[in-house]
């Protein structure tokens, strides 16, 4: 019940924030003396609407978005009636079209930014301090957590059962929170050292130096045979190596809260992280295409590929249901600021498209008027639509093939 309470309110919350994009175009609009003739929320078949002034407003049947209509976005466009024509959009200046257009993406970054601070403030943020690398997590003290049974050990089983037999440190009767000093003699500084002692042992009885509430002592831990990719290469082949059966306790927070005020600058470092995140993963979405591609047709789901709102919800839907609603609100921040980088891309139909192009013309013009050529006039979107069919075609396919990914073979929070 707590998945599908949370999948609806992540969808809602998506709805919502795509509404206000779109409220910040008509509101940039009717400030600049735009004619603004519909505001919609949804799409399809309409449930209801009314008039305000000049411009309709209204809720539709399907809750995927919203739009706002301007009247003469471009030059090509013959909804302009005769008294009108001196507020068509592409009539305005360059920059007051800029604003309106990337009202909608500024509107994302906004809510971002106000959800980042709320989550700084009362939920907390990622701790920057948390290792992130295995070479980072090589560098921490060798103060050890301890793997209760050998199941846990030798299998992927999470849990031990009463008649388990003990892992080789809890034999040994060391604990959580012992710090290693030693592993057969050699000196142990940190948990890199410490791994790459024990591999170099041979399974078998080795004694472990250690230290517990400040006092020294030593254990005889009997190594275990298991199965181990090399520990530069998770990925690597996998070969009969002894182990110990322990991991590194790290005791730094995995989330940090703030005071207001510090917080402010907090946000903005996190917003501008997660902004060099959204380029890269933007980055990534070629390569990424054949293994959705292969999720959907039976092979096991990459937690790097791309996600839709489907998805997104799912995880929204998911956090809720698991006790995690911190993670609720990061994966709507990081939503909204993909979404915000994504809209300013100079692609049409989207808003970066519209800006690219009106920027262009006034460049276009600048130059022809220092050649003393006459100016050149506005651009002609009809030669363009070959362009922009196709990219709604290629964005289609792959929101298309993103959705379907995520109901068949859908990302867990779990394999993040």
């Amino acid at each position: 019940m707590l998945f599908w309470v949370g999948t609806a309110a992540f969808a809602l919350a998506i709805l919502i924030s795509v509404s206000l994009h779109e409220l910040g175009h008509m509101i940039t609009a009717k400030r600049f003396g735009m004619k603004v003739t519909k505001y919609f929320v949804g799409f399809g078949p309409t449930i209801f609407s009314f008039h305000r002034g000049e411009t309709e407003y209204g809720l539709k049947a399907i809750p995927l978005g919203g739009f706002c209509k301007i009247v003469g976005m471009t030059p090509q466009d013959d909804d302009v009636e005769e008294q009108d024509q001196h507020r068509a959009m592409w009539r305005f200046p360059v920059w007051k079209r800029t604003i309106v257009m990337s009202a909608g993406s500024i509107t994302h970054f906004a809510l971002a930014i106000v959800a980042t601070w709320f989550a700084a403030v009362f939920v907390g943020l990622p701790n920057p301090d948390v290792p992130k690398t295995v070479a980072e997590q090589r560098m921490l003290p060798a103060r050890i957590s301890v793997a209760e049974c050998v199941q846990v050990v030798l299998t992927d089983r999470p849990g031990c059962a009463p008649t388990d037999p003990k892992g080789p440190v809890a034999a040994a009767g060391l604990k959580s929170g012992d710090l290693i000093t030693s592993v057969g003699g050699t000196p142990i500084q940190n948990y890199g050292q410490l791994t790459d002692a024990i591999r170099s042992q041979k399974a078998g009885a080795v004694p472990f130096g250690y230290t517990r509430d400040g006092v020294s002592a030593t254990a005889t831990v009997t190594l275990i045979a298991a199965q181990r990719p090399p520990l530069d290469d998770p990925d690597g082949a996998v070969k009969e190596v002894a182990v110990a059966g322990l991991g590194v306790q790290n005791n730094v927070p995995p989330l940090v809260t703030y005071g207001p005020v510090e917080s402010i600058g907090v946000t903005f470092d996190y917003g501008w992280r997660m902004a060099e995140a959204s380029v890269a993963a933007m980055k990534r979405i070629p390569e990424k295409i054949p293994a959705l591609w292969n999720s959907i047709t039976g092979d096991e789901r990459d937690p790097d590929t791309p996600i839709s709102v489907v998805g997104a919800s799912r995880l929204g839907g998911e956090a809720i249901e698991q006790g995690v609603p911190e993670l609720f609100l990061l994966i709507f921040i990081s939503l909204n600021v993909f979404i915000g980088i994504f809209n300013l891309l100079p692609l049409l139909p989207v808003d970066g498209g519209h800006i690219a192009i009106a920027w262009y013309e006034r460049v276009r013009s600048w130059i022809y008027a220092r050649l003393k050529k006459p100016d050149p006039g506005r651009v002609d979107y009809y030669k363009l639509m070959p362009l922009t069919y196709a990219v709604i075609v290629i964005g289609g396919a792959f929101t298309l093939l993103t959705i379907t990914a995520d109901v068949v073979n859908p990302i867990s929070i779990f394999s993040r």
